[in-house]
C-alpha cells in the first residue's frame, strides 16, 4: 500500500462520492493515475475495479500514462487556429521534440491540444499548468518554456 494514497483516501474518509476528489489528488501526487493507486483505492474503499477506471477514463483530466510535470495545452479552436496556433504548436513540438499527446523523456513536459479554452479574443492561447498566455506567436515559444526549464 503507498502511503501517499493511503493519505488521499483517509483525508476524504473513504466516502465514495468523493472518488473523482480522490482521483484528482492522486493524479497531482503522479501526475497521472498509476494501477496500483487504483487498485488501492477499489481495494480500500470496496468500490469494482472496473467502475474506478471507468471514471478515471470517462474524464479527459485524467491520464493512465505518466505526464510530465508541466502540463502544455495548445487551444486549436477555430478563434486560436486562424489566428496562426497550428504554427505555435509546429515550434512547441520542435522545441521540446514530441508530438501531440506525448511527453518528454525526461518527463518535464506533456504536450497536449484542446478545442477551446474559452478566450478566444486572446488567440493564440496556451495554457502552461493553468497559466494562460495570449496572443502567442511561434517566436515566443521558447521564451515560455524557459520558463519552466
Amino acid at each position: 500500500m503507498d502511503k501517499k494514497v493511503t493519505a488521499i483516501i483517509d483525508k476524504y474518509d473513504a466516502d465514495r462520492g468523493q472518488l473523482i476528489s480522490m482521483l484528482q489528488d492522486i493524479q497531482a501526487e503522479f501526475h497521472y493515475l498509476p494501477r496500483e493507486a487504483l487498485i488501492q483505492v477499489s481495494e480500500t474503499m470496496g468500490i469494482p475495479l472496473s467502475k474506478v477506471y471507468s471514471v478515471a477514463t470517462f474524464f479527459k483530466a485524467f491520464s493512465l500514462k505518466p505526464r510530465g510535470r508541466h502540463l502544455i495545452n495548445v487551444c486549436l479552436g477555430t478563434a486560436c487556429h486562424v489566428r496562426g496556433a497550428s504554427k505555435v504548436l509546429e515550434q512547441i513540438e520542435r522545441s521540446l521534440d514530441i508530438s501531440r499527446g506525448e511527453t518528454t523523456n525526461d518527463f518535464k513536459f506533456t504536450l497536449e491540444t484542446v478545442n477551446c479554452m474559452g478566450c478566444c479574443a486572446l488567440g493564440p492561447v496556451v495554457n502552461i499548468d493553468g497559466e494562460y498566455f495570449g496572443q502567442i506567436s511561434a517566436g515566443k515559444v521558447d521564451s515560455i518554456l524557459n520558463k519552466y526549464s
